[in-house]
């Protein structure tokens, strides 16, 4: 068989790139260096960042679609490259004590996005973590409430010559929310620019300190406010939330999918199978799936990241939030459920961050 590069190409217009349903050729990821030598095929895939999570995945998908589509007898040597930003555009970050961010995100409202990043972030800090929150759910901010917050005041101190906002210290995390400065009673009425450079200033006007983790309630859906996070921070990772649900699914795969774009390159870190099924208090060992079965699990395993956790439906939940007092901080079935989210993000983040470009490993100016 006689081998030239569009038919390598077209082998790999069949690889796609995870959750955004588009092939690696069209993404710009093969680069036109394929060099071919009877049966021998050298190449290079081009990552956006050096710590992509599919790296390994994709390697082994293109290796595996030559083999398919042009040939077994096809040997692939695959070598990887980053794109290399200009370092005069560089953008300082404005978070240096912060080790890792963690946006947490859903496709559509009502899913308990904000009561997974709640009670993420205090099981965090149960586990000896320093954690941030910054609720960043612009028109629907509702941390203050579920953390027992809401008539708090916020004040500002002098640090290296400059007035930073102090955040609310509580349950062991340190919070900010756009709730505290304006009128609970009324609705936000704000377009999008304003909405961003108020959420800029929580982020970088504020004395957010030493911190192993910054968790970021998102608002649900795709939009500016998302843009905003993901070009002021270098977010480590997402934790997408759903239910059960067939609509709800159908949100959270768009949501995955946004991260994956170009303009955004976050790595999603997982699924969060929230309401998995309905448990009562006095009977923990009872399971009843009233949004469906497992459809998380589904689509997880469909866009192969992690299914961090499956958190249960109990009426403990929502007391618990408008009491202002986390499940995480009770000794039940969701409480344990929240502990296990956690140690599944801690743990994905580690492998994220463990992933090291391979020893040929070079870098590219584009």
């Amino acid at each position: 068989m006689t081998l030239y590069p569009n038919l390598i190409k077209d082998a790999l217009r069949t690889v796609r790139y995870p959750g955004t349903g588009k092939n690696i050729v069209d993404m710009g990821m093969v680069e036109d260096d394929i060099r071919i030598d009877g049966n021998s095929v050298t190449f290079s895939l081009i990552f956006d960042r050096p710590t992509d999570p599919f790296i390994k995945s994709l390697v082994k998908a293109a290796e595996a679609a030559l083999k398919a589509h042009v040939g077994q007898e096809v040997e692939a040597h695959i070598n990887t490259k980053t794109r290399k930003t200009n370092p005069e555009h560089k953008k300082e970050t404005p978070l240096p004590g912060v080790k890792n961010i963690i946006g947490v995100n859903s496709g559509k409202g009502g899913v308990g996005k904000s009561t997974i990043a709640v009670n993420l972030a205090v099981s965090l800090a149960l586990q000896g973590y320093r954690v941030g929150l910054l609720d960043a759910d612009i028109f629907g901010p509702s941390m203050p409430k579920m953390l027992g917050v809401e008539d708090e005041q916020l004040y500002m101190h002098e640090v290296n010559g400059h007035n930073l906002i102090i955040p609310v210290e509580k349950h062991g995390i340190k919070m900010l929310s756009i709730g505290f400065l304006v009128d609970k009673t009324k609705a936000l009425l704000w377009r999008g620019p304003v909405a961003s450079n108020a959420l800029k200033q929580l982020i970088e006007e504020a004395d957010w300190g030493e911190l192993d983790y910054f968790v970021i309630d998102m608002p649900p859906g795709t939009s500016d406010i998302h843009l905003t996070l993901v070009q002021t921070l270098d977010i480590t990772g997402a934790v997408v939330v759903t239910t059960p649900q067939q609509v709800a699914l159908a949100d959270a795969r768009k949501g995955i999918s946004m991260f994956a774009e170009k303009a955004v390159s976050v790595p999603v870190l997982g699924i969060v199978e929230n309401m998995s099924w309905f448990t009562p208090a006095t009977h923990p060992d009872e399971k009843y799936y009233i949004f469906g079965q497992e459809g998380g699990k589904r689509l997880a395993e469909e866009l192969e990241v992690k299914l961090l956790a499956q958190i249960p439906l109990v009426a403990d939940i929502c007391s618990s939030g408008d009491d202002g007092v986390p499940e995480a901080l009770q000794n039940n079935v969701s409480g344990a459920a929240f502990q296990k989210l956690a140690t599944a993000v801690v743990t994905a983040i580690d492998e994220r961050n463990a992933t090291l470009p391979p020893t040929h490993h070079v870098e590219t100016n584009d």
